[in-house]
Order: structure tokens, then sequence, then C-alpha cells
């Protein structure tokens, strides 16, 4: 079987979106500019493929609720969580030449310095990357795409845009992911050396552990939303805000809201550093 396309998936699914959507944007109607709270209310959402996004959305829904939360419910099952916090950590420090390249794209050297430690003392005293000790020693994570870097270059983020499969995004973060998914060092040796089974398990199991962290987040804010959609449309954008900003809250603007994290206890919530990844430390 040729898992050869497989690596780039997540980048086909974002290009194909990104052309898509923006034929779909050219025919979009804007609110009436007479109204403008109903203006106001457009452009706050930044949402103008609101009908497609929620098509993609409903279809992601079902898709999880069949089998990508059951699929976590097992794996979170069947694994203790130091099991499941090693294999958390060996896929971060897969992702350490993406955050390095990422940090030096924006100008970070300190980043930059601290994700090369970290990589190096990770990858031989943490056997490969399984156990965090630069953590322990003063290093904490904090991860780093293209989608910041094109952020922190003055790329606007576009309209929101869901995905399919991979959630919410925007049309610069969607670019990062496509980006991405054809410059990750792995993905191009995997390819190259016939090895493509080894970004396809990465990409399941990586899926599946982070999925298996939220399954109480997102259980109560589906419970919980007059409108679900409309919620994670706003935390999504507030959480990229405050990963741009590495944490830091821009003038003039109100404090980040407090985000879940990856559970330690299999059978209870604890906070984690964010809704869709691991906190980040501030920049220089």
């Amino acid at each position: 079987m040729n898992l050869s396309g497989f690596p780039r998936f997540r980048g086909s699914v974002a290009a194909v979106a990104l052309l898509v959507c923006g034929s779909v944007l050219s025919g979009c109607v804007l609110p009436p500019r007479d109204d403008p709270a109903a203006l106001a209310a457009y452009q706050e959402a930044n949402d103008p493929l609101e009908g497609f996004n929620r098509a993609i959305f409903g279809f992601n829904e079902g898709t999880d609720i069949l089998l990508f939360r059951p699929a976590a419910e097992i794996y979170r099952t069947v694994l203790p969580n130091p099991i499941r916090n090693g294999i958390r950590n060996f896929l971060r420090n897969l992702r350490s030449p993406l955050d390095i390249a990422n940090n030096l794209l924006q100008g970070d050297l300190n980043g930059a310095e601290v994700a090369t430690k970290r990589f190096l003392i990770n990858t031989t005293a943490g056997v490969g990357g399984v156990m965090d000790i630069a953590a322990d020693n003063g290093l904490p994570y904090r991860s780093e795409d293209l989608g910041q870097t094109l952020a922190v270059w003055g790329v606007p983020e576009g309209p929101f845009l869901v995905l399919p499969l991979l959630g919410p995004s925007n049309f610069r973060d969607a670019a990062g992911v496509a980006g991405e998914a054809y410059g990750d060092p792995l993905n191009l040796w995997a390819t190259n050396t016939d090895r493509d089974e080894i970004p396809v398990v990465r990409g399941i199991v990586g899926g599946i552990d982070t999925r298996a962290g939220l399954i109480e987040p997102i259980d109560d804010m589906r419970r919980n939303s007059l409108d679900y959609y409309a919620s994670l449309r706003s935390l999504y954008r507030q959480n990229r805000i405050s990963e741009i900003n590495n944490g830091q809250v821009p003038a003039g603007s109100e404090a980040y809201p407090e985000f879940p994290e990856f559970p330690d206890n299999p059978t209870a919530p604890a906070p984690v550093d964010n809704f869709y990844g691991p906190a980040k430390s501030s920049k220089p």
C-alpha cells in the first residue's frame, strides 16, 4: 500500500479549502452599511463563509462523535497516564525542528535557543524525547507554527475557516498548515526513504492523544453553549491571539480566558496550557 501522499494530507486539505473558500468568498454579501450594529457584528465574527463553515463543522461533529471521541476514550482507558505523557513528549520532540525554524523566522533568538536546548537535552537524556527533562530544568515547551510566523510578519488572519477533519482555522493558519505539511523535515525524510508509515502513525497517534486530553472540555462546551459553533469560533480566535502574543495581552485588549489542559487523571479534567496546545512563555 502506497502511503506517500498521506503525510501531506493536512496540507492538501488546507490548500484545497483555501481555493474553494476563495471562490465562495467572492460571492458573499456584506450587511448593509447603513446598519452599524449588523456591520459591527459581521466584522466581529469575521465569518463571511459561515454557511459553508457550518456545513463542514456539522460533518466534523458527526465524524468526531462516531470515530474520534470513541477512539480517544479507548486510548485513554487502555494507556495509563505516564505512557500517554511519554507519547506526547516524544511527539513534541519530533516537532522541534519546526519550532526552532519558526522561532528563527520570527526573529525570536531566545525562543530558538530554548527550543534547540530542549531538543538536544530531551533527545539524549530524555531517551529520544519520551521524558521532558528540559522542562524539569527550566526550559518549558512552547509550540511555534508557520501560522504564528505569518502573523508576526504582518499577514492578516483572513476570514474564519473550518477545515474538513482538521477543525477551526483561518486563511492565514490554513496556509501555515499547508506550508508545514510540505516542509516538515520528518515528512520529507520519510517520503524520500520509503518510510511513509512513520508520518502516518505520528499523525494518527498525535490526533488521538490531543482528542483524549479534550474529552471533558469539549463535552462541557457542547452541553453549555447556546451556539456551540459560535463558541468554538470565538475560543479559537482568542486562543490564536494568545499564542501569537505568547500569552501576553495586547494593549487595549481584555485578558485571555482560561483554557483547559490535558488531564493527568483520566477520569477528571485538570487545568491545561490551553484548548489547542501547550502554553507559551513570552517572547523577549
